[in-house]
């Protein structure tokens, strides 16, 4: 969902956050990646854009019943992304817990059951309540969802060494989070610091600096975001 939409090539328009995200990555901007846009017009509607171009304009209760007929365009331009990219990194909106919108629902577990992808859940420790957050997620995904899920990943956790075995030293923690990683800042002792093994010998990593306004110029440099080649051909980015 965004008011600011780029355009590609052929016309078509996505967010401008996975067209900034496609050029992060060195490839050129697709209606792929962005198969449905949202553009809101008011408090309780948004106009509907479908693999680039204006498929109408819907309240909300209409496009929860028009969700499900939308799926199989998301899942084709999946299919485009992925004969075309040799990863293809598929971000979710909200939450994959939202029980109330999980019928019809076509970004996240939805997404992940029709197109039979793993998954990975993120939380963000700066607003509170991350591991309540991923043990309540876990618990109220279906079976089928919950088989799909490979791990958790904890975002901006800045604890000194010790506080992650600590946690994962609670019984229901630990049980649930038998796969995980966390994503230090620069505020993380570099001892604390987990290794990522590179998935692939010949990938090598193109830094570009992720700016954020309440960073100062020090912390710029510590942040950044990897956009990862495989020999010369870009590994394509998330759709949303």
């Amino acid at each position: 969902m965004s008011n600011n939409a780029a355009v590609t090539a052929d016309g078509g328009e996505i967010g401008r956050a996975q067209a900034l995200q496609a050029r992060a990555c060195g490839v050129k901007p697709s209606v792929h990646m962005n198969p449905v846009l949202l553009k809101p017009q008011s408090e309780v509607g948004a106009q509907v854009v479908v693999q680039g171009r204006i498929f109408g304009n819907a309240l909300a209760a209409d496009y929860h019943r028009l969700k499900p007929t939308l799926l199989p365009k998301v899942l084709e331009s999946f299919d485009r992304l992925r004969g075309e990219a040799d990863l293809v990194l598929v971000e979710g909106a909200g939450s994959p817990a939202e029980v109330n919108l999980r019928a019809g629902d076509i970004a996240n577990m939805g997404f992940a059951t029709a197109a039979r992808v793993p998954v990975l859940l993120i939380g963000d420790i700066d607003r509170g309540g991350v591991i309540a957050s991923i043990v309540g997620t876990h618990a109220l995904l279906e079976s089928e969802e919950r088989a799909l899920l490979k791990g958790f990943i904890v975002n901006k956790f800045a604890a000194t060494c010790g506080c992650s075995t600590t946690v994962s030293r609670s019984s229901e923690t630990a049980r649930v989070c038998r796969a995980s990683a966390s994503c230090p800042t620069s505020r993380q002792p570099a001892a604390c610091r987990p290794k990522m093994p590179s998935p692939c010998r010949h990938m090598r990593p193109t830094v570009r600096p992720r700016f954020e306004s309440r960073c100062s110029p020090a912390a710029h440099r510590q942040f950044r975001r990897f956009s990862i080649r495989c020999g010369s051909s870009p590994m394509s980015p998330s759709i949303w």
